[in-house]
């Protein structure tokens, strides 16, 4: 387990709360069906050759064994509520560059959920220091509503931008649009 917790800049703003934001204490119920999780079946998948050297899956124990981070940062939503000074555990996006070489033009990334949602992400602000993919909120694994087992944090950015339930990351010299949902 790290020592070390890193601060997201987002934490350091005056005032904290995005205009017209309210602050929560408690997680407010996120919509949307719990998709299953089998830990024999799981996987997470970089991808495509040749934006990457080869693609890689991760399978659920290789996954949950990468080295992990802790991120303090505030999470704000779309829906108008704000969850200030999160506790965030679980694998640093820039892990992956541990995994796969990744082609120089590369720009962007599509972050594919459960559900076909995903999100889309210039591939500088993916790999932010204190973007990461949680495996747990507050000390205790992420709750199955919230993205159980992996949701990505990136908090530089809303919440649409930190989807529940990821399975893979598609590298991408051109942005694209991305779909709503988880």
């Amino acid at each position: 387990m790290p020592d070390a917790v890193i601060r997201s800049p987002n934490t350091l703003r005056t005032p904290r709360l995005p205009p017209g934001q309210v602050q929560t204490v408690a997680w407010p119920p996120e919509p949307g069906t719990v998709p299953p999780f089998d830990p024999l079946t799981w996987d997470l998948a970089l991808f495509p050759v040749p934006l990457v050297s080869a693609v890689k899956r991760f399978a659920w124990p290789e996954f949950e064994g990468l080295s992990r981070v802790k991120v303090l940062a505030d999470f704000h939503s779309e829906a108008g509520w704000s969850k200030l000074d999160n506790f965030w555990e679980g694998v640093s996006t820039r892990e992956l560059l541990n995994h796969v070489r990744v082609h120089p033009d590369v720009k962007f990334v599509m972050v594919h959920c459960e559900q076909g949602f995903t999100a889309n992400l210039p591939l500088d602000e993916f790999l932010a220091d204190d973007a990461l993919f949680a495996l747990k909120h507050d000390g205790a694994p992420i709750l199955p509503e919230l993205g159980f087992p992996v949701r990505l944090i990136v908090p530089g950015f809303f919440a649409l931008k930190s989807p529940r339930w990821v399975r893979g990351v598609e590298f991408m010299t051109h942005d694209h649009p991305s779909t709503s949902g988880a």
